[in-house]
């Protein structure tokens, strides 16, 4: 008789990928970079562990938007303090700082729960082709 056995911390192996944005659409490579980071492919995939592998993005300026977004979309942040609202179209956050625009969307993409801060910061963005994880990808 064989048993199921449950995925322990010591089980799980982690590998990067190297994902190049330019060209494809936010929506649809958040979602595909969102899976990578929670591990969901693997066979023993347990949503109370963090079974999911690392995640480098490079050109993150290039990434495409369909329709008007780019001057509709609005991006704000809070301060916490009174009149510290923060509003900003996807144009200027693209100029600013286009990292934010990846790691915006797949942060949203994430379970809402205890694990997402441990998900997140296993995601590398880069704006351009260079990036200082070389070394980590197994040819």
């Amino acid at each position: 008789m064989k048993l199921t056995k449950s995925t322990k911390e010591s089980d799980i192996k982690r590998f990067w990928y190297l994902i190049d944005v330019q060209g494809k659409i936010l929506g649809r490579v958040a979602s595909e970079i969102a899976t990578i980071l929670m591990g969901k492919s693997k066979p023993y995939f347990v949503r109370n562990l963090d079974c999911g592998d690392y995640v480098v993005v490079i050109n993150a300026e290039k990434v495409l938007l369909k329709g008007k977004k780019e001057k509709q979309k609005i991006y704000t942040r809070y301060s916490g303090y009174p009149g510290g609202l923060k509003k900003e179209t996807l144009e200027t956050l693209r100029k600013r700082k286009p990292e934010e625009i990846i790691i915006h969307a797949v942060r949203g993409m994430l379970p809402q729960n205890r694990l997402k801060g441990r998900l997140i910061k296993r995601l590398y963005v880069s704006k351009d082709e260079k990036h200082p994880y070389e070394n980590k990808f197994k040819i």
